[in-house]
């Protein structure tokens, strides 16, 4: 049966999120369709992955017989992140918006899960597996708008997990979401509700196109 990577990042649980309302709706119809499937869930704001340290980096490119034990520590759990990655059948990523970039624990995830000869490189181990990522964002920052040019939420992860893992990537957008909770954005507000409706729709839509991609 098909397995999900699931992972979320956002600092605030449940509906006072942005972004884990969407990707709940994507599971739950990917879970609809997959009842004996597998979900790996990783949630980085209750349970952050460490930051990568030199032992960690280095053991990538040390030879095992030759690492120290700080070495072999840090690499094995760098390994138990790699090899979630690449059991997916699909990974779900909730990616919202700080301070015009990914949060840090996403990125501290990323930086464990990249290494060159296996998930980067010429071919990469995961290359081809759907990803859905939803990168929620408390503006608008499309062409025309008073901050174009400031998302540096999904040009990053184009080139990170399209570019370099060679994920086949997809994005869900909702956006505004600041509207409901700023008095000077009030008059966005219906922007705000079509966005986070159709995200919604996105999410469940996705993962039962993905579920008949995977089944075919």
């Amino acid at each position: 049966m098909a397995t999900l990577l699931h992972i979320d990042s956002s600092v605030f649980p449940g509906e006072a999120s942005s972004s884990r309302p969407v990707t709940a709706a994507f599971r739950r119809v990917w879970e609809e369709q997959h009842p004996g499937g597998t979900v790996i869930y990783r949630d980085l704001a209750a349970d952050p992955v460490p930051h990568i340290t030199a032992a960690a980096w280095s053991a990538g490119y040390t030879d095992p017989a030759e690492r120290t034990a700080e070495q072999s520590a840090a690499f094995a759990a760098r390994m138990r992140l790699i090899e979630e990655l690449e059991q997916a059948d699909a990974v779900l990523i909730g990616a919202p918006m700080y301070n015009f970039s990914i949060p840090s624990t996403l990125k501290t995830w990323l930086d464990s899960v990249l290494l060159m000869g296996r998930t980067a490189g010429e071919t990469p181990s995961a290359k081809g597996t759907p990803a859905v990522v939803v990168a929620s964002r408390g503006g608008s920052y499309g062409p025309g708008t008073p901050r174009e040019g400031y998302d540096f939420v999904q040009n990053y992860l184009e080139t990170v997990l399209g570019k370099t893992l060679g994920l086949d990537l997809d994005f869900i957008v909702p956006e505004l979401t600041m509207a409901p909770r700023n008095p000077a954005m009030s008059e966005l507000v219906p922007r705000y509700e079509a966005s986070r409706k159709r995200a919604l729709e996105e999410a469940a839509a996705k993962a039962e196109a993905l579920t008949e991609l995977l089944a075919a």
